[in-house]
């Protein structure tokens, strides 16, 4: 089975992405891609699983349990941080687009039913990671320590043209004390160039005789790479391309954490960083002030 699913290679329905655990293999993480045109809508049920609604370009209204949220959006990944909707599992939810747009849903199953809520792009912390080419900005929307949720951990990150990201490579494929065992994909998007699309690279690689994934894919704009074992980086963004990637977590350890092993082979690069300052391009954008 590939773990590196090209972009309309999952397309299903309105879905132009359609990550599952019964597709994926696995048992916990899920990613769809909605695009809505103007004045659409679409329903859905949650099912076994929370999601959450994340404008990738243009804004929605998103019903839920009773609930209305109006979110804003954004133009676009690389443009600004946006708010999202958080959806409970055995919920019925509805998205309605009046100006049309893409709304990315990742989901985890899960077995708490906890209440539909709206994530303000206010409270989004953005973070800069890493240091000189290897310099990467994080939007944490939805991080272990950032927003509630039962299993589901979704981060945005932003590599600028040229530098290296997801580094030193890392994985999360063992319970044990300092590591925590999380299924992980990654949705990406490259910025285009004045000829066309934009081109990156992931690197996925075997951390163990029973942990096999093995990957090394040039992604577009809508590829998709699953990760459910082994060292995963670089994630490289290539010379005069940006790439923006959202990864989406869950997994069956008992705590809701990103708890991750550097590969022993790499992981003296992160203390290089003291001595570099970081890439003087990023944050790209930060979070808009809270209103009032």
């Amino acid at each position: 089975m590939s773990m590196h699913r090209p972009a309309g290679s999952t397309a299903t329905g309105p879905y132009a992405t359609r990550v599952d655990p019964e597709s994926a293999g696995w048992d916990h993480s899920s990613l769809r891609v909605l695009e809505l045109r103007s004045g659409r809508r679409h329903a859905f049920d949650t099912g076994d699983s929370e999601w959450v609604v994340l404008p990738l370009s243009g804004g929605c209204t998103v019903a839920c349990d009773g609930r209305t949220f109006e979110l804003h959006g954004r133009e676009g990944v690389l443009t600004g941080v946006t708010d999202f909707a958080y959806l409970p599992r055995d919920a019925r939810a509805e998205i309605t687009s009046a100006g049309g747009g893409r709304f990315a849903l990742a989901g985890a199953r899960c077995e708490r039913r906890l209440p539909a809520r709206y994530g303000p792009a206010s409270g989004v912390p953005v973070e800069l990671r890493g240091a000189g080419r290897a310099s990467r900005q994080v939007n944490n929307f939805c991080a272990a320590d950032v927003f509630e949720a039962d299993r589901l951990i979704a981060v945005e990150v932003i590599t600028p043209a040229g530098n290296w990201s997801s580094f030193p490579p890392h994985k999360h494929d063992t319970d044990r004390e300092g590591e925590s065992r999380l299924e992980e994909i990654y949705y990406f998007e490259i910025a285009p160039g004045p000829a066309g699309e934009g081109i990156g690279y992931q690197r996925v690689y075997p951390s163990g005789p029973d942990r096999p994934t093995d990957v090394l894919a040039e992604v577009r704009t809508g590829d998709v790479v699953l990760i459910p074992d082994g060292w995963h980086g670089p994630s490289m963004s290539v010379p005069g391309y940006d790439m923006y990637y959202l990864n989406v977590m869950a997994g069956p350890s008992p705590e809701r954490a990103w708890l991750i092993c550097d590969d022993p082979a790499h992981a003296w690069v992160r203390g290089t960083w003291a001595a570099q300052e970081a890439d003087p391009r990023l944050p790209f954008y930060t979070a808009p002030a809270a209103d009032g």
